[in-house]
């Protein structure tokens, strides 16, 4: 029976745990959160089998960091993997490979540097949702001295979750995700922004229509993991952003 361990119970940790358990229930599944309250919604709902009692306690096949891009910087010291096969979820890989040079002077060549291409507005283990990864694509971007067993390890996770897989490299997968989900959540939270400080803004979103709500749906997404992306990507999303602002001054 395969086990894993999730280190981060929130919408992405409790979506793997609760696809895996819907499709496979003898996986068996440990988690630690910063908040016990996630771990008890976790263990009362049936997606996870135990709690960890520090994001340390890890006696597991395979670990999936699902962590906000920078708490992994405050918890990778205390991580000890041992022989499990590693991988992890975040939106900007350059910092997350960054990170493991930083705190630990090398990246693990058990370590397979993935990011699910599904989300929500909504957050937290709450919200968790078993289908969220079927039919999306997971891009796995595995460094020249990735150990192929676990990369194939980390794939078929995914797979068993109903996702499609791609490879990349870090780099071009921060130049793409800068593109294709960074600039538009920053515009999304802009929108709202600017139209919320007018003085009609109740009549505005009292009258918003489908197209409004549509783009603007994002801007509900998590402000403080927004601003980690944000800020971790900066370089790429600084010049997408500049290039949109001339496609702006251009219709003005």
């Amino acid at each position: 029976v395969a086990s894993l361990a999730i280190i981060g119970l929130g919408l992405i940790g409790g979506s793997i745990a609760a696809g895996l358990k819907k499709r496979n229930p003898d996986y068996e599944i440990a988690a630690w959160d910063r908040n016990p309250q996630s771990l008890e919604l976790g263990l009362a709902g049936g997606l996870i089998d135990a709690s960890l009692n520090s994001a340390a306690d890890i006696d597991t096949d395979l670990v999936v960091l699902a962590l906000p891009v920078r708490a992994l910087e405050e918890l990778l010291p205390c991580l000890d993997f041992r022989d499990a096969v590693v991988t992890d979820v975040g939106s900007v890989k350059g910092h997350v490979l960054e990170t493991f040079n930083k705190v630990t002077g090398a990246v693990p060549q058990n370590f397979v540097p993935g990011h699910p291409i599904a989300g929500s507005e909504q957050h937290g283990v709450a919200a968790a949702d078993p289908d969220l990864f079927s039919g999306h694509r997971v891009i796995l971007t595995p460094l020249a001295d990735t150990d192929t067993v676990a990369a194939d390890k980390v794939a078929e996770m995914w797979r068993e979750l109903g996702a499609t897989i791609s490879y990349m490299t870090p780099e071009h997968h921060d130049q793409v995700l800068a593109q294709t989900s960074h600039l538009p959540h920053l515009l999304a939270y802009a929108l709202v922004d600017t139209l919320s400080q007018g003085g009609d803004s109740l009549e505005v979103f009292q009258y918003a229509a489908g197209g409004f709500r549509d783009f603007s749906r994002i801007a509900a997404s998590d402000p403080v993991m927004w601003r980690d992306i944000f800020l971790s990507n900066a370089e790429r999303v600084v010049e997408i952003l500049d290039r949109y602002v001339g496609e702006v001054a251009s219709l003005r």
